[in-house]
């Protein structure tokens, strides 16, 4: 069983992506083996109202929700996401909820996210952080949004202790605390492999022997990436098939039904 927890549906702003409806990612889906996907509106990343593009996302995946499960995104300085954090949980089945802090302009330490969290947590949802959004040199000319530090992650995940946390489209965490053995956090974050090394550095190898295979997730990036590369990286990874398997779906599935 192969989950993906790092897809997405819908166009974006700034360039097409390819597939990007639910019946042509289920299509290559199939062809990459792929059984399920976490996926989330592209849409929404530069949308002022994200409503809009979370109502769109449950229009796409309702006759899928088999295999795709919808998350949520929100902005917490936007007003009346409370009601819609109800609405995405209650009317639309959503599962988790992710977050863009550098593309809506706040921070994770604002009390507002904070509430978020803790309201998401109330209701079981997952909460997923992408790092960034698409390699800096395929950005448009047109904006500039930085990463988001890992320390910001860390603090945030500390603060949180009872909260999911899924941490997706970051690098080095094994140079930093959420990658140290022993790092003084709560055991509750997973990190998608998408952008992690199976060779050279191998990243996913340190934190597989930091962490252990039960705290690392696939995850592709589809459609702002191929899924090829993230496959691949579990092919040459040095581990039991054991530690593959849950990797490759096992670890999420168990939080998607807690």
């Amino acid at each position: 069983m192969i989950v993906d927890a790092n897809a997405y549906l819908g166009p974006f702003a700034f360039r097409r992506l390819r597939p990007n409806t639910a019946p042509t990612l289920l299509q290559l889906m199939d062809v990459k083996r792929i059984d399920r996907a976490i996926v989330s509106s592209a849409s929404a990343i530069a949308y002022r109202n994200v409503q809009a593009a979370n109502e769109e996302l449950a229009a796409e995946v309702t006759p899928h929700r088999d295999r795709l499960v919808p998350f949520a995104v929100l902005n917490p300085f936007y007003s009346g996401w409370e009601d819609d954090l109800k609405i995405c949980h209650e009317d639309f089945g959503m599962r988790g909820l992710r977050l863009y802090p550098k593309w809506h302009n706040y921070q994770l330490a604002d009390p507002c996210c904070l509430e978020l969290v803790h309201a998401a947590t109330e209701r079981g949802w997952i909460v997923s952080i992408p790092a960034r959004v698409e390699d800096h040199r395929q950005r448009s000319w047109l904006v500039d949004v930085p990463d988001v530090p890992l320390d910001e992650l860390a603090t945030l995940i500390k603060a949180c202790p009872r909260a999911r946390f899924l941490l997706l489209n970051g690098l080095n965490y094994a140079s930093m605390q959420l990658g140290r053995k022993d790092n003084g956090l709560p055991a509750n974050y997973l990190i998608e492999l998408s952008r992690l090394t199976a060779l050279l550095n191998n990243e996913l190898g340190q934190l597989m022997a930091n962490l252990g295979p039960e705290r690392l997730v696939f995850g592709s990036g589809m459609p702002f990436s191929y899924p090829d590369p993230a496959l691949l990286k579990l092919e040459v990874l040095a581990a039991p098939e054991e530690a593959k398997a849950k990797i490759r779906g096992q670890n999420i599935a168990r939080w998607l039904v807690a």
